[in-house]
């Protein structure tokens, strides 16, 4: 008598905890998650089209969040649905030093744990600090990438500031300053007073604060009123602006009016007409500050007004007399407005809601200041890009149909973005990340790929900011700029770059543009954005609310899978997702539900193998199996449109709803009172379909599918991760 064909696992309950980490390693030992291990096993053709993705690098400063998770999730989805598909599918991992947060996070745990600055280690001994923590966050987020099924290609792991990374940045440095694309000089910044250093747009967080809007004259005999929130700029200011069709202030337009005493400071203000000044907006009338505004510095050069620098990188005052030199902003503030009160000037006094700029990492407050920095010209015409400046080059990708962008909606916020897209301001005063490559000697400065071989020669102090070096993620990674590289010429431009909408601007603007510049073509070819994962509430997650949900904890207490479906399903691209632990512990029980859908199939079909050939079907199983191929179809449909939530939905209630309650409730009839063609019919209908179930299923929940799939009782089975895709033409 034969053994019953059914797995001794099976009778007990599914347990992801002795799954999960099991099935990671047999994965990994295959080495199918390397596309060139695929064609030299077989499972994939040599020739065969490519799907290749580069994993959004996550920062190195840390643990991973549910937003991590998420991007696992989609991005690990989209890959095994290509590999099944037998295309040559290449998901290549790495992480972000990003400089900032790093050293940030560094200098805090130095001043807690030694109570010393960097200043008191040196360069080198701090740098030696930042990257032991570096490491270590690098190894806590490999280890949980791991955990969530991610078939990350290891072995081509990147960094975006190792060896080969940096030769990039040096070479990438060199080309746009050669084609005077990277300049030095002065500009309004955004300057960190707590971080000392300059930082990016996108490091700048918004928080609503309240504060006084002053409104009032610099002196009594001054014909024009102003309204501002910061009084202590006023100092510093050299014009007032007016729209030039406000009648109220044609008059005074081209003079210059001299005020002795503006709280113990000299100031001489001209009247200019510019059309950038809103006749509605307070009384129609901007202080124009040229050194602590963008918009004023923009102002300022339109109408060849001076600058005048009134406060320093510690966010103190640097003029004046006792009364304010010397002194914070936040002090000068209220002496000037005292001073405006005792003088008469102060007309009005209000009390408003504005958003501060803060510096993301340090919580500083952000001074814009006049400073000498490296930046990138966004408007100057490329010789070889046919005199395209950099901004018409990442416009004319997402316009000109060659990248994708999903959800469609995104499209015209970075159309926005670009249109007002300033230079960039590239150097960062940290110790962390890629030096700039430039050496001085006395007047003489050198840019290059490598150091100058003469002694004599300084290196820059400043280092770059991290979006330069992660805006050659795509290519850099692929072996540029070396452009013979077998990575580069098999893999690029990619096929699918996936992040969260919120760095639309950030990274992805920027690595077009750097595409665009350096090689000539797009980077990616389609964008798909995921929105925020919020918790049930709807709300940011965060430590101070006391909401944020590890991925690791839930994983452990649920499984990798039911984690995965719950961020998939009911979120589609570019929408915020709600989150719950009910809503994973629903995925649980249906991970339980397909073990013992699987327990039923095959005790009721023991000693029976599935047949592919088989095609004796009773005409009930032949409409099922109308149906069951229209659903195949739908969904391989919306698999390649990347409706992966409503892909997820389906299979769920194909799985649950129609397969188990219905179908499987019919078989044991069959099984019971049926001729014995009907049994074998049914038999091997159950087996195919099952086997269809796991391989549809397989990129949303690998772990729990590949189990199955190993005591599934069928020949010349490979690992179910290089099992092809269920066809659409004969299911």
């Amino acid at each position: 008598m034969q053994e019953p064909n059914i797995d001794p696992k099976l009778l007990k309950p599914y347990d992801p905890k002795e799954t999960e980490d099991r099935i990671y390693k047999i994965w990994e030992e295959s080495g199918f998650f390397n596309p060139d291990v695929c064609i030299e096993k077989g499972v994939t053709d040599k020739d065969a089209t490519t799907f290749s993705m580069v994993l959004p690098p996550p920062n190195v400063t840390g643990t991973l969040h549910l937003g991590h998770a998420a991007t696992l999730t989609i991005e690990d989805i989209m890959t095994r649905f290509a590999r099944m598909q037998g295309k040559r599918t290449l998901w290549l991992p790495g992480t972000d030093h990003a400089a900032i947060a790093t050293q940030s996070k560094v200098e805090k745990i130095l001043e807690k744990e030694e109570g010393k600055r960097k200043t008191d280690l040196g360069r080198e001994e701090f740098l030696k600090r930042v990257n032991k923590f570096a490491q270590e966050s690098h190894d806590t987020i490999i280890n949980q990438s791991k955990k969530m099924g991610a078939s990350l290609d290891w072995s081509r792991e990147a960094f975006t500031l190792d060896e080969k990374r940096n030769l990039a940045v040096r070479t990438a440095f060199k080309k746009m300053y050669g084609d005077g694309l990277i300049y030095r000089g002065h500009r309004i910044v955004n300057w960190d007073p707590k971080g000392q250093t300059v930082i990016s747009d996108d490091e700048i967080v918004y928080e609503e604060r309240k504060a006084k809007f002053y409104t009032f004259k610099y002196s009594k005999d001054f014909p024009i009123s102003i309204s501002t929130t910061r009084p202590e700029t006023k100092v510093g200011d050299t014009a007032v602006a007016v729209n030039p069709k406000d009648e109220r202030y044609t008059q005074y337009i081209g003079k210059t009016f001299t005020i002795e005493d503006f709280c113990g400071v000299k100031l001489e203000i001209k009247v200019v007409a510019d059309d950038a000044v809103e006749k509605e907006f307070g009384t129609g009338a901007l202080g124009v500050t040229p050194a602590h505004s963008q918009i004023d510095a923009e102002i300022a050069m339109r109408h060849n007004l001076p600058t005048k620098q009134v406060i320093n990188e510690f966010a103190k005052m640097t003029v004046g007399d006792e009364r304010i030199l010397n002194k914070k902003t936040t002090e000068a503030r209220l002496v000037i407005a005292e001073w405006l009160k005792s003088e008469g000037l102060l007309e009005k006094e209000e009390e408003v809601t504005q958003n501060i700029s803060t510096a993301e990492r340090t919580g500083g407050i952000i001074e814009p200041l006049p400073k000498l920095q490296w930046f990138i010209n966004v408007n100057k015409p490329i010789a070889d890009r046919n005199n395209k400046t950099l901004k018409e080059l990442m416009l004319e990708a997402v316009r000109g149909g060659e990248i994708n962008i999903i959800p469609d909606r995104f499209e015209k916020v970075y159309y926005n973005w670009i249109e007002n897209l300033r230079d960039w301001c590239i150097s960062r005063q940290i110790w962390y990340g890629h030096r700039i490559p430039v050496w001085y000697k006395s007047e003489e400065i050198y840019c290059g790929v490598e150091a100058p071989k003469e002694d004599g020669w300084i290196q820059d102090e400043d280092t770059l900011d991290t979006w330069f070096s992660s805006g050659l993620w795509t290519f850099s990674t692929l072996g540029w700029p070396d452009l013979n590289a077998t990575d580069f010429k098999t893999y690029h431009p990619t096929n699918m770059l996936e992040t969260g909408y919120d760095i639309l601007f950030f990274w992805i603007a920027r690595m077009i543009l750097m595409s665009t510049y350096l090689i000539g073509e797009v980077p990616f070819k389609t964008v798909y954005l995921h929105g925020i994962v919020r918790d049930s509430q709807g709300r940011k997650m965060s430590k101070s609310l006391g909401n944020a949900m590890d991925p690791l904890d839930l994983t452990q207490k649920y499984g990798a899978d039911a984690v995965r479906m719950s961020l998939i399903i009911g979120t589609g691209p570019g929408n915020d997702s709600k989150m719950s632990e009910d809503k994973i512990r629903a995925y649980k029980n249906y991970a339980n539900k397909l073990w013992n859908i699987t327990r039923f199939v095959l005790s009721s079909t023991e000693n029976i193998k599935l047949d592919s050939s088989f095609n004796d079907y009773s005409d009930k199983d032949k409409e099922l199996i109308k149906e069951r191929h229209d659903l195949i179809v739908e969904i391989t449909k919306e698999m390649d449109e990347y409706k992966f939530y409503i892909v997820g939905e389906k299979i769920y209630h194909y799985t649950w709803s129609r397969f188990a309650d219905v179908i499987l409730e019919e078989s044991k009839e069959i099984f019971k009172n049926g001729t014995n063609e009907e049994k074998e019919s049914r038999a091997q209908f159950l087996l195919d379909t099952l086997t269809k179930i796991l391989k549809i299923l397989h990129p949303f929940m690998p772990f729990v599918t590949e189990e199955i799939w190993s005591i599934m009782p069928i020949d010349n089975k490979k690992l179910l991760m290089v099992e092809r895709w269920p066809e659409t033409e004969r299911s």
